[in-house]
């Protein structure tokens, strides 16, 4: 049977244990994920915390790829790969983590299930999402939001800096509007 390949845009966060590093042995192993093919990763950001305020700040990134599996395994895959970087299954909400990956979007799938919701909900909302996702995607139509460049120009850029490898993080981004 011929293999159909889709795009796929996963969220990498984490603020525990060097999250520079985190993400970026997270990119690493992402690449090693059986029907995944890494094609393209942003560049590192800084973030304040969604949740509770008296945790570290997050690092994150988003990478684009191609899948041929269905969004439950690459889901089920992703998982995995928290869990071999020891992120426990029962977490809480909103909590610190050494690594957290969302798939955001696949393909033109839309699904709300208990486990898997596409696309991401927090996209159109969260610019730790869209500032990485249009580094990769600034065109992308995400199925039922928009254009990412689109969506991203109506997020505030308050408690988001690019971290620059090697240097303290910066200054968050001037404002666009």
């Amino acid at each position: 049977m011929l293999k159909v390949w889709q795009p796929a845009y996963v969220g990498i966060g984490s603020n525990l244990a060097d999250p520079p590093a985190q993400v970026l042995r997270a990119i690493d192993h992402l690449q090693g994920v059986g029907g995944f093919r890494l094609v393209l990763r942003s560049r590192l950001f800084g973030s304040r915390p969604l949740g509770p305020a008296d945790q570290p700040d997050f690092v994150n990134a988003v990478v684009g790829g191609l899948t041929d599996l269905e969004p439950q395994a690459l889901l089920a895959k992703l998982r995995a790969l928290e869990q071999a970087f020891g992120r426990p299954r029962q977490r809480p909400r909103w909590g610190p983590r050494v690594l957290d990956l969302d798939l955001l979007v696949q393909g033109r799938a839309c699904r709300n299930e208990p486990q898997l919701s596409l696309p991401h909900p927090g996209i159109p909302v969260r610019n730790f999402v869209l500032y990485p996702l249009a580094d990769v995607a600034p065109d992308l139509d995400v199925p039922g939001l928009g254009r990412v460049a689109e969506l991203k120009a109506r997020v505030s850029t308050e408690g988001i800096w690019p971290i620059e490898l090697g240097a303290a993080p910066s200054v968050a981004l001037p404002s666009t509007g």
